[in-house]
Order: structure tokens, then sequence, then C-alpha cells
């Protein structure tokens, strides 16, 4: 590091002595982007010298983060990108450790057993937390969960390395850790202690009580749009840093980071590095859920049909923008409570500003993604809360509308789209059917509950959905926004 050029910023700390604190679930590119660059500030300024961050990778896919992360001594380059171009290279030193769970599960059983281990976070994507998606119960047939409960061998699962290191800790007189979930899931605190738990009673039904009685599940809002590191961002690193460095991460300048202070064994002082903390978390997890989620929904799908792949390109179609400040405005502002510290209007100005920064090519097929994960979360919510108040819900059918469309996994030229979604072969059938039958896909309860039963939604969904077969995006749009 001391051979990289002046402007690159590098730990000014003495790493040797940062011990682990915090055991980290899905070592993705946002949590490099956002709660490891967290401690990173709070070591910066000497504050966290015990709190250091070990990651740990549960899936097969990734032996490929092992391979690029411990070569480089769990270093990486986090680079963030302005809007008018320019760029901040920063060296992230705040992963002491990098576990590859199926290559050594010992391994992290042991360090979930350490005592100086006092945080478990989580970032395992919404569909790791194997809850139904309309009745929100847990649902024990998930592939990895389903495995550690019918298991006595290693765990596969987050669940399943958590509740055995908690059952190791009781068993041992150890204190248990606080379990700190950062996905993009409403109550995502209260979700996880729900499932958790609910696994927990099915292995052991005494240790699920003891669970209850003494883990500790913050709520957390996280926001800051981390697109997939792509083959030219590596490029970018090596340019500026005249080392190689296999998995930089790009990010946008805006954080956000609001989380519920409940952390009986002790926390980092994350108010110290810009994290707002708070009694109560909800109104800034609606906020964030319903306006940037579901808006990132609202113009995706439609951006897709319409020929786009970047999400800035997106946001050069006025009606697309038109489209995602009117659902905003009219749908989803109306759910939301009071947020104390922010101006709603000025936070919606600050959305469009963010989507549409050219720099950070966020592509649009990210967004797409997991959507049978996501709609029901973010999107469905507002729905359900506007037919209950007589309230406006056009345009979240158009949203629900385009994913439909989308589904078809062909687009308008009859070019192949690529559906990314744990559902993928089951909706692409139901998708195929719904030029015959238009309500097909809102009829599947697994996702939608009975929603295909109120004409107020299904009318509005219909026309859309005809409209997207009949004319195109572009031409639904305006009869949409008319």
């Amino acid at each position: 590091m001391s051979h990289l050029p002046a402007d690159v910023q590098v730990p000014s700390y003495d790493r040797s002595k940062v011990r682990a604190g915090i055991l980290h679930f899905g070592v993705g590119a946002f949590h490099r982007s956002h709660q490891a660059l967290t401690i990173e500030k709070l070591l910066e300024q000497g504050l966290a010298q015990d709190w250091g961050i070990v990651g740990v990778g549960l899936l097969e896919s990734d032996q490929r983060m092992a391979d690029a992360l411990n070569p480089q001594d769990c270093l990486y380059t986090l680079i963030t990108k302005f809007a008018d171009g320019k760029f901040n290279f920063q060296v992230i030193g705040s992963m002491v450790d990098y576990l590859y769970a199926p290559g050594n599960p010992i391994a992290v059983l042991k360090k979930l057993v350490d005592p100086s281990i006092r945080i478990v976070s989580l970032t395992i994507t919404e569909g790791g937390y194997s809850f139904d998606r309309v009745t929100g119960e847990f649902d024990p047939t998930t592939p990895g969960v389903a495995h550690d409960l019918s298991s006595d061998e290693h765990p596969v699962s987050a669940f399943g390395y958590i509740v055995e290191g908690l059952r190791l800790r009781r068993e041992s007189g150890i204190a248990p850790f606080t379990v700190q979930s950062c996905d993009n899931i409403q109550g995502n605190g209260d979700v996880a202690r729900k499932m958790i738990i609910e696994f927990a009673k099915l292995k052991d039904s005494e240790l699920a009580i003891w669970i209850a009685e003494n883990v500790a599940f913050p709520n957390s809002m996280v926001d800051r749009i981390t697109p997939v590191t792509a083959p030219a961002d590596i490029d970018l690193a090596t340019q500026k840093m005249g080392v190689v460095d296999k998995w930089p991460v790009p990010c946008e300048p805006f954080f956000q980071w609001v989380i519920e202070d409940h952390f009986p064994t002790g926390r980092p002082p994350f108010e110290k590095a810009e994290v707002q903390m708070v009694a109560d978390v909800m109104p800034y997890e609606l906020m964030k859920l319903r306006l940037l989620n579901a808006s990132h929904q609202g113009l995706c799908y439609f951006g897709r049909l319409s020929g786009y792949t970047y999400v800035h390109e997106v946001m050069q179609d006025a009606l697309i923008v038109k489209l995602l400040r009117r659902y905003m405005d009219e749908e989803a502002t109306p759910t939301l409570s009071p947020v104390p510290g922010v101006d709603l209007a000025l936070y919606k100005n600050q959305l469009i500003e963010r989507f549409s920064n050219p720099q950070v090519l966020d592509t649009v097929a990210r967004l797409a993604a997991e959507s049978s994960d996501r709609i029901p979360k973010w999107l469905l919510p507002v729905v359900h809360e506007q037919l209950k108040s007589d309230g406006p819900v056009s345009l979240s059918a158009a949203i629900v509308a385009s994913w439909a469309r989308y589904d078809e996994a062909l687009d308008e030229e009859g070019n192949r789209i690529d559906v990314v979604d744990p559902l993928r072969e089951e909706l692409i059938a139901i998708a195929k059917t719904q030029r015959e039958n238009p309500k097909a896909f809102i009829q599947n309860k697994k996702l939608f509950g009975n929603l295909a039963q109120n004409p107020r939604f299904v009318e509005p969904y219909i026309d859309v959905l005809q409209n997207l077969h009949n004319i195109g995006a572009q031409k639904t749009l305006q009869r949409i926004l008319n």
C-alpha cells in the first residue's frame, strides 16, 4: 500500500492490532460498500479496534470471493463514483478474515463461539430468510434450511450456523451475540428473530426459548446503490492503483444507515460514522423500501422492455421518470408515517438524481433480478394499504403488469430476456399463458394472495398488460400517464 498513488486513501491505522468483533454472513458488494466502510471510518478514528469483521461465504459460488480476498489479506478498493465523473479510491481494511464455510465449517463454528464476536450480521438477500411471501410465516422447505433441519451434520444455511453457534455459546456459558440483519426487508430484525426462533423450535425447543429470551435482533435500514462489479471496474482500479485488485467495489456517493439501538453485549460507536441510532427504525424503513426499492421495480421492467441496459439510460426517458414521480407522490407517500429529520420532497428529488448518475453504471438486469422476493415485500404493501384506504393503485398495478410482461422472457423485438428469479421456471410458464388468461400471473396466490379478486387492482393491471402486448412499453406509458 505504501506504493499506491498519494490520492488513494489507505488505512492509516495498524491492521495487526485490529481484532474481530463482528462475523458477517453474505459478503457481497453491498456489505463491502456499506457496513465494512462504516467500521473502516471508525478504525480511522481509533474507535473500533475490537470490531474488525470476519466475512463468511455460505454458497459454493462464494469460493470466488475467497479466492479474490484471501490472497489480498482481505483488502479491496472501494470506488465511489460521482455524477460529475470524479472517482474516489479507498482501500478498505476493516475485514480481517474471510472464511469459506463449505470448505471449513468447523472454522466458522469456532469463530461463532469466540466470546470476542459480539455481533453476527447478515446480508443474505430477501430470499435467505425462509419465509412465505404472502403469509410471512416460516417456510422450512427452502433448500439450506431443510438440510439443516433434517441433518445433524455441519450447517449449510445462515440460520443453521447462527442457531448452532448460539447453542454452543449457551453450553459454554458465553453470552449470546446480537444478530443484526442488514437486508432490505421491512422490520428486518423482527423478521430475523421470528424466523430464527421458528427454525430453532424445530431443532431444539428449549434452545428456541433461550434465544427468544436472550438474543437481540435490532432492526436497521440500509441504503447505498452498489452495482455488480464489472470488468471495467477491475481495469479502472488496476490503472489507478498500479496493482491488481481482483474484486473492487463501485458505489454511489450517497450513504445512509439507520439502526435500532439495542445491542446488549456492546457495539461499535456507529454514530461516530454518520449512522443514525434511533429507537424506532420503521418510518425510515418504509420510506426507503416503498420509495427507493419499489421505484427500482418501477423503472427496471419498463426500462428493459423499452430497450435500455443501464439505469441512468432509463432515467433519460421522461415517461419513466414521470411514472416514478407519480407513483412516489400519489401511491407510496400516502402510506408513509412522518420520518423524523427527513424532508420527503427532497428525498424523492434525491432519488431521481441518484438513479440518474451515469458513472455508477447500475444495470437494469440487476434491479430486475429476484423479483418474486422483492415486489411482495416492497410494492404490494403499498397496494394493500391503498386499497384499505380507498387510495389509487393504478400505477402500482402498472408496475406489476410490467413485471408479468418481462417474465414472458422475450422482449418486444423477440430477443431473449434472462429472467433471474428463485421461481424462474414457474413464473415464466405462467407468464406465457397470460395472453389467453390475462389474470394468470396475479392468480399466483403464493405471491399475490387474493389480489386477483380485487377489481380496483385487476382492472388497471389487465389494461396495462394488454397494452404492453398490443402497443409496446412506450405507448403504454403514454396512455398510463395521460
